[in-house]
């Protein structure tokens, strides 16, 4: 498998997790009451509670833009980059932004505040909850070597949430082709909708033909079927069963960081054993 995530966040089997923006300008949900200090005061405690609980990176998304679009407008780049940007200080670990549904406009973010990847839609044909989806893996790639962001990592949801792939391919075949055709350094493998996890079949039919390329457990993950799903998986992205009461919308839970991490930890305890009989897998290199 490629080295990079490793290189990138100095443990095996990462668990990066989510920093949801509240609704920003413009969009329905957005508090213009209490505007970008309530924004960025929400994003300061999640990440401090992340971070605490010993996750290994986070990755900002503007999830609370319902109803989502295809094509952000400047107000969302400016909102999301301006937030970001008054958190640089805090940030502790690797972070990657995602733009809710515009891989162009989350490549330009993280250009600017200095993120390590982003994770979009790329490819494909979808019919969704947005309308015919249309990502042009093409021409987001050329924008990424056009503002010298090429040092951006790019992990491909291949299975959209809220929407049905067009392409009629077997989900390992997509895989396959995606790594070969549209320069996927990870592949994100996801349940449904958000907070669904992808089945251990699904991860495993991608493993299997990706080869060096990274997969990540892109939905659902929780400390139920954490160890599960990176048995297959290389990393794991985790949202809503780190928030309270494991609803979307909520704060994170400090008590659910805890205990998910330990349930990490743990796994990642059984891989150092194995490496102490067979030096197949490399301990965990970070202590919390």
């Amino acid at each position: 498998m490629s080295t990079w995530i490793r290189d990138m966040f100095k443990e095996e089997k990462p668990i990066i997790a989510m920093v949801h923006f509240p609704p920003l300008p413009g969009a329905p949900l957005y508090d213009t009451t209490n505007g970008m200090k309530m924004i960025v005061r929400s994003l300061s405690q999640d990440l401090a509670v992340l971070q605490d609980g010993g996750v290994d990176g986070v990755m900002f998304c503007n999830e609370g833009d319902r109803p989502y679009l295809i094509d952000v407008g400047p107000e969302t780049v400016a909102a999301m980059a301006c937030g970001i940007g008054q958190l640089k200080s805090e940030i502790q670990v690797p972070f990657g932004v995602d733009v809710l549904w515009d891989p162009e406009a989350a490549i330009a973010i993280a250009a600017v505040t200095g993120a390590s990847f982003v994770r979009e839609v790329f490819t494909g044909l979808f019919a969704s909850d947005m309308g015919l989806w249309n990502p042009r893996c093409g021409a987001v790639l050329r924008k990424r070597r056009e503002i010298g962001a090429e040092d951006v990592r790019l992990l491909f949801n291949i299975n959209a949430e809220f929407a049905t792939s067009l392409d009629c391919r077997p989900l390992a075949q997509l895989a396959k082709s995606v790594v070969f055709s549209s320069l996927a350094e990870a592949i994100c493998v996801s349940g449904p909708m958000t907070g669904e996890e992808a089945s251990p079949e699904a991860l495993q039919s991608v493993k299997d033909v990706v080869k060096e390329v990274p997969v990540f457990a892109n939905t659902g993950v929780c400390t139920h079927n954490v160890a599960r799903q990176l048995k297959v998986a290389d990393a794991a992205v985790v949202g809503t069963a780190l928030k309270k009461d494991g609803v979307t919308w909520n704060a994170v839970d400090p008590a659910r960081v805890k205990e998910f991490m330990h349930e990490v930890r743990e796994m990642r305890g059984g891989l150092a054993r194995i490496d102490s009989t067979d030096n197949s897998v490399k301990p965990a290199r970070r202590t919390f």
